[in-house]
């Protein structure tokens, strides 16, 4: 029989030298969490050492990431390839064991955490795809998707206001198969949280439509292991479990305090805590017996395996089906996939359509959904205003047993996240990291301020989420500068590893949207006008998926010789053809440029980008926004707004700040003077 203490201890003792060893970073939250780690991970976690991929594994999220090394400690004890030297080299430069968890790095790790409340938003979408995977791919006696989220987290991810998003969102979905184990010790870096953190939580929860299990002693392995087993039989709630736990368990002096938090126990209150525990071992060294208690390889494989034997009967009754999960959980699209972008981007040229990118968009839309079952969209309660709707994703809804809802035996595809665009935006992280679908959510460019930083923790981790921003500029008029976009687009590109498309027509549009379906390893940014915007005519599509392209030489406007050039996005494209045509009159040639992606356009070859924009022109861009990220593109003018906006009709705005035809000539005829 496990020895459950020892087990808890072993992990005690790796957090503490790691800490030390390191000489920073965070042991109060594995010491004090050690014991709900043995709970679930000893006696329920469903999942495979040997395999982390495997697709029916149990998924396990660290909210409160800064307490790594209890999920490092766990993962090297249960027979993940994490070999004690990288628990030793814990916060050292290229080793897997960061002072956060990161996918990608670890094997075993599910998901990035460290911003607090982030995590438990991710683990409502992995809980969330694993209940669509399971409506739409289980039949009657084949159970192919049936497996559990679980999510620790602390005071510090509830304090986060996402947890309000992400809790509500859960508690309406019944996402009875998503279980929360709540590390309840009343401390923070600041102290004992009791004067700014008086929440009831377990009645937050159930006044959510949460299961609540509450004042668990989260010190007894076995009472914790008794609420797990009775939250996997919720059966049309997720389920929150309150253990009472002390910060720093085991430590005679810091046990309890902030001083656990994050930082080493120093040398001596580490002996002092080895004796407390009866840990007799040296810094990282686990005895045998330790080992094999913890030891999950072989259960593992049997687990998979059993698995593996049921889905090939699964196969064998229903072999389209699971040839469509297994590329699905691949992330793979469609083989007839590049025609079916090729048959979108063609049909949008020839119509050549005079409509508002953000239709444009629903437009793409329409052909790519339809094509591709695994796009799961939705919109912060701003559906009739983003277009993220098409005829092929209706409404996801459950009922009221927590089933979910099918229409002509179809899932709905499309979410109403309701006015919640930060909780939208890591929930889309955690379906995306789950596998099984690509999301897409909506909201106003403006207001991705509110979802920043998921976004940015979706480019960190490398997943393909993308994100539909509409109303993107001073075009969306008389709401006023409050909803009038102006450092946004200049922001977003600075994400590393974010696309950012602000296309000027239809075919622009349907372009931007193959690519960010095609890149599965980044996320896309799309943002979208509000007023219509007329079709400019192509010679060439190919060119538009490289981020920038020659739209319109002089010769188009009867000027044999090229003065400048003028760079252009969204919106600003039509201006610059305008303005093309009214330098014309004054003899004055230039090219017209639509750069929808500048991140696109920046990773392309040096050749082709001075083809683009070739070296000894004069340049000038135009976009209604920030004018800083334009100067490194060598521009001697640039007509934009370093201001915020003004309440009345677009019109009136765009003369009032300047973009106008004659002002974006004026701009390129006296830059041209001074070059």
């Amino acid at each position: 029989m496990a020895n459950t203490q020892q087990m808890a201890n072993a992990i005690r003792a790796l957090a503490m030298d790691a800490v030390q060893q390191a000489n920073s970073g965070h042991p109060g939250a594995p010491m004090g969490m050690a014991d709900m780690a043995v709970a679930l991970w000893g006696d329920h976690l469903q999942h495979n050492p040997t395999n982390p991929h495997w697709a029916n594994r149990d998924r396990f999220v660290l909210s409160n990431g800064h307490g790594s090394m209890l999920i490092y400690s766990v993962l090297h004890l249960t027979g993940y390839k994490l070999p004690i030297d990288e628990l030793k080299n814990f916060r050292t430069l290229h080793s897997k064991t960061a002072g956060h968890p990161e996918v990608g790095v670890t094997p075993g790790v599910e998901t990035t955490t460290g911003p607090l409340g982030q995590g438990i938003t991710n683990a409502v979408g992995m809980a969330l795809a694993e209940k669509m995977l399971a409506a739409e791919f289980n039949q009657a006696g084949h159970a192919i998707v049936n497996h559990h989220t679980y999510v620790f987290l602390g005071d510090g991810c509830l304090m986060e206001g996402i947890s309000h998003e992400a809790v509500a969102l859960a508690g309406a979905w019944k996402l009875n198969k998503l279980i929360a184990l709540y590390d309840d010790n009343g401390i923070s870096i600041d102290g004992q949280v009791a004067p700014w953190f008086i929440d009831n939580t377990p009645q937050r929860f159930a006044a959510c439509g949460w299961n609540v299990i509450d004042a668990v002693d989260g010190h007894d392995a076995a009472a914790v292991s008794k609420a797990i087993a009775a939250a996997k039989h919720s059966a049309d709630k997720p389920t929150l479990i309150v253990c009472k736990t002390a910060i720093g368990k085991g430590s005679p002096n810091r046990a309890g305090t902030s001083k656990a938090h994050g930082e080493p126990l120093g040398a001596e209150e580490i002996q002092l805590t080895r004796a407390a525990l009866g840990w007799t071992s040296e810094p990282f060294k686990i005895p045998k017996e330790v080992y094999a208690d913890w030891d999950a390889k072989a259960a593992g494989k049997a687990r998979e395996a059993e698995w593996n034997k049921a889905f090939a009967a699964y196969k064998a009754a229903y072999p389209a089906l699971a040839k469509e999960f297994v590329r699905r959980m691949k992330g793979d699209l469609p083989k007839n996939f590049n025609q079916v972008a090729f048959d979108a981007v063609v049909a949008a040229h020839t119509k050549g359509e005079t409509v508002a990118s953000r239709k444009a968009s629903q437009l793409a839309l329409e052909a790519f959904t339809a094509s591709l079952p695994e796009m799961l969209g939705g919109s912060a309660d701003l559906t009739g205003s983003n277009l993220t709707n098409t005829k092929s994703t209706p409404a996801f809804r459950v009922d009221l047993a927590g089933d979910v809802v099918k229409t002509e035996g179809k899932i709905g595809r499309h979410i109403n996240y309701g006015v919640r665009e930060f909780g939208m935006a890591a929930i889309m992280n955690g379906v995306a990291l789950h596998g099984g679908y690509i999301p897409y959510g909506g909201t106003f460019l403006t207001f991705s301020d509110y979802s920043r930083n998921a976004i940015r923790m979706a480019a960190l981790m490398k997943q393909r989420v993308i994100h539909v921003f509409t109303h993107d500029s001073i075009g969306l008029g008389e709401d006023g500068p409050t909803h009038q976009s102006i450092e946004h687009a200049a922001s977003l590109r600075l994400i590393p590893g974010l696309d950012v498309w602000r296309p000027a027509d239809t075919a622009e549009t349907t372009v931007a949207w193959a690519v960010a379906l095609q890149n599965a390893n980044r996320p896309s940014a799309l943002l979208l006008s509000r007023q219509n915007l007329a079709y400019s005519p192509k010679s060439d599509l190919g060119d538009i998926s490289r981020g920038a392209y020659v739209l319109s030489e002089p010769a188009h406007v009867g000027i044999k010789k090229t003065h400048g050039v003028i760079i252009a996005t969204g919106s600003e494209v039509q201006l610059a053809l305008a303005a093309q045509k009214l330098l014309a009159e004054r003899k004055i040639g230039v090219r017209v440029v639509s750069m929808p992606s500048t991140n696109v356009f920046d990773r392309q070859d040096t050749e082709y980008k001075q083809s683009v924009l070739p070296k000894g022109l004069p340049r000038v861009a135009v976009e209604m926004g920030s004018t800083d990220g334009w100067w490194k593109y060598g521009c001697a003018a640039v007509v934009g707004i370093d201001t915020y906006g003004e309440s009345a009709p677009a019109p009136v705005l765009f003369k009032h700040f300047g973009f106008t035809a004659e002002n974006v000539a004026d701009t390129v005829h006296a830059a041209l003077l001074k070059a």
